[in-house]
């Protein structure tokens, strides 16, 4: 039985972001035909219909997957412990000096097979 209904849902995505996709083109034509108007009415209207096309892609199968992926990624950034200031100037420190220490030790063999190879070619 709930596979008969969730079919039936799969069935009608199809409309649902048709509706949104006719939401979205009919912002954007009006927000450019009342461009005269106040921007703080069209921000508005454009927020309700942001809100709207969210709600009903939120129904769609692939928008409840959505829902549910940004609400297991809030949980799972509330469990990392995050460095401290003084963890993260010292970790920066090290690696800048790791930075100039890769550097120099380039420099250096770059200096050496030049050597090298200008006595070769002469």
């Amino acid at each position: 039985m709930a596979e008969k209904i969730e079919s039936a849902d799969n069935r009608l995505d199809w409309l649902k972001w048709a509706a949104v996709a006719a939401i979205i083109a009919a912002s954007v034509y009006i927000n450019s035909y009342f461009s005269a108007e106040s921007l703080l009415f069209r921000t508005m209207g454009l927020l309700v219909a942001a809100g709207a096309t969210g709600w009903i892609a939120a129904q769609t199968v692939k928008g409840r997957a959505f829902v549910n992926l940004c609400l297991e990624a809030r949980i799972e950034i509330r469990k990392v412990v995050w460095p401290t200031r003084e963890e993260t100037t010292q970790t920066t420190i090290v690696v800048l000096i790791v930075i100039f220490i890769v550097a120099i030790i380039l420099m250096l063999l770059d200096w050496g097979l030049n050597g090298i190879v200008s006595s070769i070619i002469g």
